[in-house]
């Protein structure tokens, strides 16, 4: 089934458009830094515009590989890099900015670690973080025994543009809240179906709030008991790799240790298509090269640097290219993180950008081929399996 039949609105598939004539015609990027986060973002590109060899090249010394498409009324040139870490990332987003010198607006769509809390901040795994601004949070002055983050009041890298400051002061309202998250949960119910339909690999399903499990921040995840691996047994507090590449259930970590969380609860009653539904969060994110996988330094650095999210891109391409980091988080940033969820939270990712996109208001280009033709198209899309 196609996308645009799959959505309820009839605005995908009644509106027809041109094919943009080149490359200044593009206004929005989609940026992903990882195959299975590039795989969620193209289902819901309604049509691709470069079929067929019908490519729209690159600039002079760009060595990024692009994909131009369509989503709803505005025209996307998607982007995968081809590596993580801060340099590369702010590398291939420069590349971009040359080679299509219009863009107002690039997404940054993946995955992250979240940040837990309590009370109506309380995140769960497959909600979306939005970033306001980017904390480098491993960036600043080591002393002996404490490392000191560099900190602004916009964060060490600079605020967001008027433009998008504008888009976000909008999505902070209740009417901006509600219609993000009903429009986010049309858009994910799609993408899950346009999955099976197209027969991916990743089906992009909830896993289920029983898979959903946060430990208490100093519960690390090793090998335990007295006839388990003597480095996990000695004095140390660290963990050996081969008990970083197990599972809880492998290691028979301890479910007393588990948090006890009133959102998680109150789910358990839901239906999976209700239980699905991300919640939405607008804050700072920390973003570097480093993975973030401790539980007490995760709560450190977020009381510190008021951070709801970890992730190893946005501090590369946000003073690039003018962006809006949407990550879905798959797990807790903590010791016994693992990738079950990764799928899930790419795909909520994805229908919250779409949902996001759909409220920013393009900057009118009167040399755009775009227009109104009575042509129609059938939605088109890639295939890679994750």
């Amino acid at each position: 089934m196609p996308l645009s039949r799959a959505l309820p609105s009839t605005t995908a598939s009644m509106v027809t458009h041109d094919r943009p004539s080149r490359r200044d015609d593009f206004q929005i990027a989609i940026i992903c830094a990882l195959p299975l986060e590039y795989d969620a973002a193209s289902l819901l590109v309604d049509h691709f515009w470069d079929q067929d060899g019908k490519q729209y090249g690159r600039a002079p010394g760009d060595t990024n590989t692009y994909r131009n498409g369509r989503i709803g009324k505005y025209d996307v040139v998607l982007m995968l890099l081809p590596n993580i870490g801060k340099a590369a990332v702010a590398g291939s987003a420069a590349s971009l900015r040359t080679s299509y010198p219009s863009l107002k607006l690039a997404f940054l769509v993946g995955i992250c670690g979240g940040v837990p809390s309590s009370g109506a901040g309380e995140a769960l795994l497959g909600d979306v973080v939005i970033g306001e601004a980017i904390i480098q949070h491993d960036f600043g002055r080591q002393y002996p025994g404490r490392f000191v983050p560099k900190e602004t009041v916009e964060g060490n890298l600079g605020g967001p543009t008027k433009d998008i400051r504008s888009l976000i002061a909008y999505l902070r309202t209740e009417p901006g809240k509600k219609d993000l998250r009903q429009n986010a949960a049309k858009h994910l119910k799609a993408l899950q179906d346009t999955a099976v339909n197209r027969h991916y690999q990743c089906n992009y399903r909830y896993p289920g709030f029983a898979e959903d499990k946060l430990f208490a921040a100093t519960y690390r995840h090793k090998h335990r008991g007295p006839r388990s691996c003597g480095f996990c047994n000695g004095k140390t507090e660290d963990f050996c790799d081969m008990a970083a590449r197990a599972t809880c259930a492998e290691l028979h970590c301890d479910e007393s240790q588990l948090v006890p969380r009133k959102r998680l609860e109150w789910k358990r009653d839901l239906k999976p298509e209700d239980a699905q539904c991300p919640e939405i969060f607008i804050g700072r994110i920390a973003s570097g090269d480093t993975v973030m996988k401790s539980g007490e330094h995760r709560d450190q650095i977020a009381k510190q640097q008021s951070v709801i999210a970890f992730e190893m891109e946005g501090a590369g391409a946000w003073d690039e290219i003018p962006c809006i980091a949407v990550k879905g988080i798959c797990d807790y940033a903590d010791s016994h993180k693992h990738k079950a969820w990764q799928p899930f939270a790419a795909a909520t990712a994805a229908a919250v950008m779409r949902a996001v996109l759909e409220r920013y208001t393009l900057t009118d280009n009167p040399e755009s081929a775009t227009r109104s033709t009575g042509k129609r198209f059938q939605p088109s899309g890639l295939e890679f399996p994750c």
